[in-house]
């Protein structure tokens, strides 16, 4: 039996086939137990009494309560007795050839019947082997839509379905991500190409060099912090593994520290609230997390505007004032190389990914990333992580001052 279906099947008529001979016994040793005493009753009463032999001695009587009241012979008796010994073995015997007859025929319809209920039960779960077995990229998009009553493969076949969205969304956001990823290498390798082929070209002037060797290493450094921001994205995709309390409210007020200066140049003012929070996780994925969400609202800001920073058991809060951001957008720029704006290929414009780090970091430490357009302009940034137990400690006050000690991630 190496089929699920020959096991059920077996099983079921098995079953069938116990319960069948149970019924049989029972009812041959119910038979059996009054067919005797039924024939007895039944035949004395019709055996002459004037042809029984006076010698013959005088049997018990029935103990029936027809007997007790029946005026009957000995010899009456005696007669039906033997009359019913015989006719009893006789039903009998016919009783057990009729009945092994029949459960033999009931045992073969039994089994036919359990071997077609197998099928009908397992279809379903041949129709997700099948479409299993053919799966691929190519034919994602087709799903099982069982047709069935409420029930467990109902439910399976339904799971299944979801498993193939959930699927096909991911194959495709990563086959967008390699296509982004690729176009955004591309550019800083074509602008540095065509530096070197035609700003080099015919012995430049010395003036010319120094530019186009400055515009090379801004493509260099550009394509730096867009490696930097896929492999940061990648390591974080790929969940924690290490975890450590991480004084939330204190790495905000040190990143809002070293992204003062930034801000002065831009002339908007930071203001933190930070309320005591621990949470456990990467402290360094932590870091980066913070930094993206007020660097991307620095960045995309106007002078003389205002970032909001509040940190608190209930999470982090980055609130800016900027240009107006449609909300049907909001969503979408949480995925890779999503912008707010068309790329203008500035200096020092981000690669697309600040966000987007935001929310796989918010993941790897089992939270969640989300945002709000404002409605005079800019955008609310909300991330909630688990938070670990209360710390005892002030609030520190807004901060606007400071430097940066490291190296900043792609916004």
């Amino acid at each position: 039996m190496n089929s699920e279906r020959t096991r059920l099947a077996a099983l079921y008529g098995g079953l069938l086939v116990m319960a069948g001979v149970l019924l049989l016994a029972i009812v041959y040793l119910l038979v059996s137990e009054g067919v005797y005493a039924g024939i007895v009753t039944a035949v004395a009463p019709a055996v002459p009494a004037s042809r029984l032999d006076a010698a013959t001695a005088a049997p018990a009587l029935p103990t029936t309560d027809w007997a007790r009241t029946a005026v009957l012979e000995p010899g009456q008796v005696a007669v039906a007795q033997k009359v019913g010994t015989v006719a009893g073995d006789a039903a009998l015997s016919q009783l057990l050839t009729v009945s092994g007859v029949s459960l033999a025929v009931y045992s073969a319809l039994s089994v036919a019947l359990a071997w077609w209920m197998a099928g009908r039960v397992l279809r379903p779960v041949g129709v997700i082997t099948a479409r299993a077995r053919r799966l691929s990229g190519s034919n994602l998009h087709e799903r099982l839509a069982l047709k069935a009553p409420p029930g467990e493969l109902k439910e399976l076949a339904d799971t299944f379905d979801g498993m193939l969205d959930r699927i096909q969304e991911l194959v495709a956001a990563r086959q967008r991500f390699a296509a982004n990823a690729a176009h955004e290498l591309r550019t800083p390798l074509a602008v540095q190409r065509a530096a070197a082929e035609i700003g080099l070209a015919d012995d430049p002037p010395p003036e010319k060099v120094a530019w186009i060797r400055d515009k090379l290493i801004d493509s260099a450094a550009s394509s730096e912090r867009l490696i930097e921001g896929l492999l940061l994205l990648a390591v974080s995709d790929e969940g924690l593994r290490r975890r450590e309390r991480v004084a939330l409210d204190e790495t905000t007020a040190a990143v809002a520290d070293a992204l003062a200066a930034e801000a002065r140049e831009r002339s908007i003012t930071v203001e933190v609230t930070a309320r005591p929070v621990t949470v456990e996780g990467d402290a360094v994925l932590l870091d980066h997390l913070v930094h993206n969400l007020v660097a991307n609202a620095l960045r995309h800001n106007h002078p003389g505007g205002t970032v909001r920073v509040r940190v608190g058991p209930e999470g982090l809060e980055v609130a800016n004032t900027g240009p107006v951001v449609d909300p049907a957008t909001v969503p979408l720029l949480f995925e890779p190389f999503r912008r707010a704006r068309a790329r203008r290929h500035a200096p020092g414009e981000g690669a697309g990914l600040g966000l987007s780090i935001v929310a796989s970091v918010a993941r790897a430490h089992g939270g969640a990333a989300g945002a709000s357009a404002n409605p005079g302009g800019g955008l609310t940034a909300r991330v909630t992580l688990p938070t670990g137990p209360p710390r005892t400690c002030s609030p520190g006050p807004p901060v606007s001052g400071g430097r940066r000690s490291g190296p900043g991630t792609p916004s």
